[in-house]
This record gives structure tokens, C-alpha cells and sequence, in this order.
């Protein structure tokens, strides 16, 4: 079963990062991307180490191990820094249902870094065919233009590169082995996450003086910042310490969902009757990767005959962790 804790971060995360593609999109018009990014990590640096500051011990936020800075540096530099600016520049050229599905195949990469780095988080054939079953769903949901999705190419090459770092690098948070809690790592990562942005925006010629200042820019700061930021980190990164990088990234396929409920109940736009076959497809695929006991050999090793393998479809490799979580 999964935990109530499992649960809550898992609905925190999908729900508040639902809305960053739409976010990302409208605050595109008013900011260079990568400044854009790395104003995010500013404010979400803010809040979310002026929480931690507050509410922890000195011996508790600082890093005490070779493990802790790679954790941190695993978090800044790919988890959150070079995935978001690729996120945000590729969203220029590509449609936030383009976007959502492209960056809906990080939980298909994530495997792949896991069979190689983690020695706990093999996927079985069954695991891979409810990962695929549920990127279908998020295909059905999403349902961008055959001939939007495959043209040009810059954009979704960008999209892509976004979601092979951020599968490798939420892999790689789990490697480290860190002692630090999500909460104190993701906050000492925020600024090297920050730092990396403004340097990429630097270097691309970018400047304040191109933002167009407002309240809809404000408005899609503060969220991306704040809400799919620090509040969003804390709740991610606290699920990819308790159930596995592969099962974390799974709600990348929430996303699109959560994005067309909310499009739904908020901007009065109609659900399809494809995006209904879509959930039931992504519900089917998350049944799939629950199931209890799968006795086929994994992905990336060979077990017993005899042996189970457990698939808690949110929570696989809880004891082994070895991770402590906010």
C-alpha cells in the first residue's frame, strides 16, 4: 500500500507542476527564456532557504560528506538548472501539449540511468510495459498535432535533452548517497541552479532591460517561482527519496492530466473524449507497475527463479534508501 506521505507529495508535485508549462508559455512573452529561469531559482532560493533557516538546526543544514555535495551539485546542476533551461528555451519553439509530451518521456529514461547506477531500482518487463502503456495515456491526454510534434526539430531536440537530464539527474540525486534531508539539499541547490541560469543567460546576450514588466509577468514569476518551485522541490524531491527516482519521475505523467483537469475546471475548456480514454490508459498503466508481486526477472539483472520482486507503485526501495525525507 502506498503511504499517505507517498501520496500527499506525489498529488503536491503533479498538481503544482501542472501548471508550469502553461506558466513557462505566458511568461515567455514577457521574459528572455533563460533569464526566466534563473529569475525562478532566485526566488525560489529565497523562500526556500529562508524556510529552511528558520526551521532547522545549524548541524542539520550544513554538508558534511562527499555524498552531500554531490547530491547538492546532482539537484542544481541537472535535476533543476540545465532541465529547466532547456525546458524554457525549448518551449519557444514548441506548444505547451508538444512540451508536456516530450518531457513526458523522462519517466521512460529513467530506468535506463537506474539499471546502470542503481542497484535497487531495476525495472521488470512488466514495470516497462505499465511505463509504456502510461506514456501512451499521456499521448491520448495531450494529443498534439502529428505534424506539429514531428516538423522542425530544434525545440523538441531541446525539450528532449531537457528530460534526458532530468532523468540522470534525479538518478544520480540517489547515488550520492547524501545524509542531507530533500528539503535542506534542495535548498542549498536553488542557487546552483540560479547560478548556472544566469550564467547560460549571460552568455546568450540575454538582459534584463528585454523583460516587459507587468502583472501577468509577476503573476507567471511567482508561480513558476514559488508554487512549481520551492513548494513544488521540496514535495518532489522528498517523494525521489522515499520510492526511487523511477517511480518519482511518474508523475510526469500526471502532469498532463492534472493541466487538462484544471484547463477544465478553472478555464471553462472541454475535456475530449480521447483525453477520457487517455487517463483510464495512464490509470491502466500505474495498475500495472502496482502490481505486488511480479516474479519475472528485471531489467538490467537476473534474479532467482524463486525470487519477488516488490513494485510498489510508488514506494520500491523505501528501506534501502538509506535517505532521510522531509
Amino acid at each position: 500500500m502506498v503511504s499517505r506521505r507517498v501520496l500527499a507529495l506525489g498529488v503536491a508535485a503533479s498538481v503544482l507542476f501542472g501548471g508550469t508549462f502553461v506558466a513557462a508559455k505566458a511568461g515567455l512573452d514577457h521574459f528572455p527564456p533563460l533569464l526566466f529561469v534563473a529569475l525562478r531559482f532566485d526566488v525560489a532560493a529565497v523562500a526556500l532557504l529562508g524556510y529552511v533557516a528558520l526551521t532547522r538546526s545549524r548541524s542539520d543544514l550544513l554538508p558534511q560528506s562527499r555524498g552531500d555535495a554531490l547530491g547538492i551539485l546532482s539537484t542544481g546542476l541537472l535535476a533543476l538548472g540545465l532541465t529547466n533551461a532547456l525546458l524554457f528555451v525549448g518551449q519557444q519553439d514548441a506548444t505547451s501539449a508538444v512540451g508536456a509530451i516530450v518531457f513526458s518521456l523522462n519517466p521512460i529514461l529513467t530506468p535506463v540511468f537506474a539499471a546502470l547506477l542503481l542497484a535497487d531500482e531495476r525495472l521488470s518487463k512488466r514495470g516497462a510495459v505499465g511505463l509504456l502503456v502510461g506514456l501512451l495515456g499521456v499521448a491520448l491526454v495531450v494529443n498534439p498535432d502529428p505534424e506539429m510534434l514531428f516538423s522542425g526539430g530544434g525545440g523538441k531536440l531541446l525539450l528532449f535533452g531537457g528530460a534526458v537530464s532530468g532523468a540522470l539527474g534525479s538518478v544520480l540525486v540517489r547515488w550520492s548517497d547524501s545524509d542531507l534531508s530533500s528539503t535542506v539539499r534542495t535548498a542549498w541547490a536553488l542557487p546552483v541552479a540560479a547560478a548556472l541560469c544566469h550564467g547560460l543567460s549571460w552568455q546568450a546576450g540575454e538582459s534584463v532591460a528585454a523583460v516587459s514588466w507587468g502583472p501577468a509577468a509577476l503573476v507567471a514569476l511567482l508561480y513558476v517561482g514559488v508554487f512549481a518551485g520551492a513548494v513544488a522541490y521540496v514535495a518532489y524531491f522528498g517523494l525521489l527519496d522515499r520510492s526511487g527516482a523511477t517511480h518519482a519521475n511518474l508523475v510526469f505523467y500526471v502532469v498532463p492530466v492534472v493541466s487538462t483537469l484544471g484547463g477544465w475546471a478553472l478555464l471553462g475548456e472541454s475535456i475530449s473524449e480521447l483525453a477520457v480514454v487517455g487517463f483510464l490508459t495512464i490509470f491502466v498503466g500505474f495498475a500495472v507497475l502496482g502490481s505486488e508481486s511480479i516474479a519475472i526477472p528485471s531489467i538490467g539483472s537476473r534474479l532467482p527463479t524463486d525470487a519477488v520482486v516488490s513494485t510498489d507503485a510508488l514506494d520500491v526501495g523505501e528501506d534501502a534508501t538509506g535517505f532521510e525525507s522531509d
